[in-house]
């Protein structure tokens, strides 16, 4: 089964290559980090990196930020803000916020790959103002209150 892509203006101002998918079921592509010289993000120190690239998101979709499983797993990095939504009407610069989360000091180089963005449909509220909501067999119940 192929799927039709959507065609997303991009400005790249860095010297990596642009996003791409890892495979062909990716659902995310991966990002890196457009930096001069390699930074030390020490254990629980959050940091914005830059990516150099900026993009024109067609009204009705978003861009998502989600971290790197294997940068996770391997050196305790992730994304703060998780995931991280870039607004259709947005055309700055696109940046990361990591964070350690590991008891060492982590490297990121320049060109590491740094998190995934996820191209996503967004669907707009309108509310509708009531006095009672429909009842469901779980009701008010929240945090843990389905017994997991």
């Amino acid at each position: 089964m192929s799927v039709q892509p959507i065609r997303v203006s991009i400005v790249n101002q860095s010297n990596n290559p642009l996003p791409d998918y890892a495979t062909i079921g990716s659902s995310g592509v991966d990002i890196r980090a457009f930096l001069e010289q390699p930074i030390t993000i020490q254990p629980s120190e959050r940091i914005l990196v830059p990516t150099g690239i900026f993009v024109d998101i067609p009204v009705g979709y978003e861009i998502q930020i989600r971290p790197r499983s294997g940068l996770a797993i391997k050196q305790g990095i992730t994304c703060l803000n998780t995931p991280g939504t870039i607004d259709a009407d947005y055309r700055g610069e696109i940046k990361v916020i990591l964070i350690n989360l590991s008891a060492d000091a982590q490297i990121i180089q320049p060109g590491d790959r740094i998190a995934q963005m996820v191209l996503q449909k967004v669907e707009r509220i309108e509310w509708h103002v009531t006095e009672q909501l429909g009842a469901t067999d779980r009701g008010s119940g929240g945090f843990g209150s389905t017994g997991v």
